[in-house]
């Protein structure tokens, strides 16, 4: 699906398509969740405030054992 990044009002946006925010579970109002991918893409899914907790988290972990983390990536 292709999308045109558009001038709304004084910001920049973009329009979802029905079809898409009937696929996403998606109303006006409600937040997305965007999350960076390796490949350099993005992936949007319903905001979660549980899995936004779990990924503070995951976060705080990963800074504390960046080190480990790095042996054991080698």
């Amino acid at each position: 699906m292709k999308l045109e990044v558009k001038k709304i009002g004084n910001s920049t946006g973009l329009i979802l398509p029905k079809d898409l925010l009937t696929k996403l579970n998606l109303q006006q109002g409600q937040w997305l969740h965007v999350t960076e991918l390796p490949d350099g893409g993005v992936r949007l899914t319903p905001y979660d405030p549980d899995f936004d907790k779990a990924m503070a988290i995951v976060d705080d972990i990963m800074d504390e054992y960046k080190d480990t983390l790095r042996a054991l990536a080698q």
